[in-house]
């Protein structure tokens, strides 16, 4: 992948922008497809939140959407879908209904509304003109991770979290990628120290190059929480460029919760929220079941991977008390 960005933005005809508010603590990111894409997901955390999910189960007759939203600001951050929406609307992007079109547009959320970032936003929140800025900034190519749009605001029981990305491409050709907020109540490395869960899948020193310890004791594999009272959640999208059916693409979303399985230790807790959203542009045919077994393979790898980026690549937020970043702790041979 040495000609890639490594990136969600690897697959073609789709563009990734975000709006970021460091002192509100917070942010969005909008995942926009140039054409209606195919599309599922999966929910395995006890306390999720979205909007328009339920569409996303392979037996709904909706079987495309324009975006993906990923928002901080909890229920408060489901505002953040309606300023995509808008922007879509006035490019006259959406699903025919009669003479008009309705943008399709599921959005996932975290919980970061107690992070230390001023929530004082008086009557409405501002998380629906923070997506009309993420649509508008929407662009292909390269972007930012870690401490940035939906990441923004991200914790997890260790260290600051943030917005992770990878992509991978198959033996047949065909590209995948992920693109994960990572806030998870559990911790995505081992213990209090440098090692990563997914260091096994790493890629060219993509978070740190670092490995996994020498052995294993019981306190690197102790549970570590962010708090019982505390809701968090790991929320992302996966895409590829292969010919799927929708029920594929639920697969393949099942199969990137597998990956967020190896990146945190524990992930799918009660007080968790994971979602993951799954998306075929269809550019290229994808073959036999053996094309889909392996692009279900590099599902897990490439969501694994993100994770571990989105913290490696956060910074702590310039707030009283913050979490502390991996960077402020550790250095690496990767840098």
């Amino acid at each position: 992948m040495a000609d890639t960005l490594n990136l969600l933005t690897d697959i073609e005809g789709v563009a990734v922008g975000h709006a970021t508010d460091l002192a509100l603590g917070s942010g969005v990111t909008a995942i926009v497809f140039d054409e209606p894409a195919i599309a599922s997901g999966s929910v395995l955390g006890g306390a999720p939140g979205g909007r328009d999910t339920a569409l996303l189960d392979p037996s709904m007759t909706v079987q495309t959407v324009d975006a993906f939203v990923l928002s901080g600001g909890s229920a408060f951050g489901l505002d953040a879908a309606g300023g995509v929406q808008s922007g879509l609307r006035e490019i006259g992007r959406g699903f025919q209904v009669g003479s008009v079109r309705v943008p399709i547009v599921p959005q996932a959320i975290l919980m970061d509304l107690l992070n230390g970032g001023n929530k004082d936003w008086g009557l409405h929140s501002p998380y629906r003109d923070m997506g009309y800025e993420a649509f508008k900034a929407a662009a292909k190519g390269e972007f930012a991770l870690g401490t940035i749009g939906a990441g923004t605001g991200a914790s997890t029981a260790t260290f600051k979290g943030g917005l992770g990305s990878a992509s991978a491409r198959t033996s047949t050709g065909h590209t995948i990628a992920a693109l994960l907020a990572v806030n998870a109540m559990g911790s995505a490395t081992v213990a209090e120290g440098p090692h990563f869960w997914s260091a096994p899948f790493e890629q060219a020193q993509e978070f740190g190059g670092l490995g996994l310890p020498a052995r294993f004791t019981e306190n690197h594999t102790a549970l570590r929480m962010k708090g019982a009272n505390l809701k968090a959640t790991t929320i992302g999208v996966v895409v590829t460029n292969a010919v799927l059916t929708k029920a594929q693409a639920h697969r393949l979303s099942i199969m990137a919760h597998d990956g967020l399985a190896r990146a945190v230790l524990p992930a799918h807790l009660p007080g968790d929220g994971d979602t993951i959203f799954a998306a075929s542009t269809g550019a290229r045919p994808l073959g036999d079941m053996a094309a889909f077994a392996e692009l279900c393979h590099l599902a897990t790898l490439v969501t694994a991977r993100a994770v571990a980026r989105g913290v490696y690549e956060a910074a702590a937020l310039p707030v009283a008390n913050a979490q502390p970043a991996w960077r402020d702790k550790f250095t690496s041979p990767a840098k």
